[in-house]
């Protein structure tokens, strides 16, 4: 805190970012965004009934009420959010996927895995966000400040004990992972995407690097050794670094045995494993899941592999070779449409959806 007004022992309600959500009893936190200040609401929010006001910005007001200005509103919101919610991201082993591509593939492969391995776990993501079994509506790929450590929350409430979850460069930039304590951090692939927001790709490869430099050292990272950005994502990080990849010499090294449209039969480390999805893309997934798998502690069991099938209803994949039958496919990333186009057009295989 740099500056506090008026009584700092209060009670509040909930803490608000957007001050038309404010109820009497209150806390708002003014928080600059991409397209809207939040400070020009203060007094909208005090009007409303917020008992106090956080913000980074020298305000002027005249409202009898508590005021607390920091040195970053954002970071602060994630902060407060995080003890509101009893600092749950303490309570569960909690690990972020970043990158252009693979995120939310890698994180679902990820639930699926632990998920039969006996734990219960959470997801959250683009497609959508899980507690156990529980479907929960996704919003955004990573949710604000607010809600990310309300999920967490009722995560740990549920029993889940781990929990994999899906960072975009927004959210790093933005703060909204701020406050959440993390076991470790996966790097997948950087491409030349969301430059609308960040406006040069040296911006959007450092919002991805800050996710690393601010893991904590008892965490670890790891990397695709086989993408050119993998070794920066651990240029400045105090946790433990590992790597993967398929071509490079890498701490998780895999090797494609076989990319037919039954599926991919991988080697990982000497062990051999079967899963129904197709393409190198996947194979890279499949590896970074191994990777955290082994971290986590699972090295003996790899099993649970040859079920896993990536993305819900609509996603990447081609029909069982077997059976013939065609699937809808849904391809929202240009990189990955040309990869999968390229693997069914050398295959030429009525069977591919």
């Amino acid at each position: 805190m740099l500056e506090t007004q008026g009584s700092t022992d209060i009670e509040i309600g909930q803490i608000r970012f957007d001050s038309r959500a404010v109820q009497p009893g209150d806390v708002f936190v003014a928080v600059r965004g991409a397209a809207v200040d939040g400070h020009q609401f203060i007094d909208k929010a005090i009007e409303k009934g917020a008992v106090a006001v956080v913000h980074s910005d020298e305000v002027t007001q005249s409202h009898l009420v508590t005021t607390i200005r920091v040195a970053d509103s954002a970071e602060a919101l994630g902060e407060m959010a995080s003890t509101y919610y009893g600092n749950p991201s303490e309570e569960i082993t909690l690990v972020g996927i970043t990158g252009t591509n693979g995120k939310t593939t890698t994180a679902t492969l990820l639930w699926q895995l632990f998920t039969a391995l006996g734990y219960k776990c959470g997801l959250i993501g683009t497609v959508e966000n899980r507690v156990g079994e529980e479907v929960i509506a996704s919003t955004h790929t990573t949710p604000d400040a607010v809600r990310l450590h309300e999920l967490l929350r009722q995560m740990a409430d549920a029993g889940c004990s781990q929990v994999f979850m899906e960072i975009s460069s927004h959210a790093v930039h933005q703060r909204r992972i701020a406050g959440a304590t993390f076991a470790g951090g996966v790097f997948t692939n950087l491409t030349h995407d969301h430059l609308d927001y960040h406006q040069t790709f040296a911006e959007y490869r450092d919002a991805k690097k800050k996710f690393f430099d601010d893991l904590p050292k008892t965490a670890f990272a790891l990397t695709n050794a086989d993408d050119k950005n993998g070794s920066l994502m651990l240029q400045n990080t105090r946790a433990d670094k590992h790597t993967y990849g398929l071509k490079k010499p890498a701490d998780f090294k895999a090797k494609i045995i076989e990319n037919s449209l039954d599926g991919l039969h991988l080697e990982l480390d000497g062990a051999q494993i079967h899963a129904r999805m197709i393409g190198e893309f996947n194979a890279y997934n499949l590896a970074a899941a191994y990777g955290v798998a082994i971290l986590l502690g699972q090295a003996e069991d790899l099993g649970g592999f040859k079920n896993l099938r990536g993305l819900p209803n609509g996603h990447p994949h081609c029909a069982q070779q077997s059976t013939r039958r065609r699937r809808p496919v849904r391809l929202h990333q240009p990189p990955i449409k040309t990869r999968l186009h390229r693997y069914c057009r050398l295959r030429s295989h009525p069977g591919c959806a």
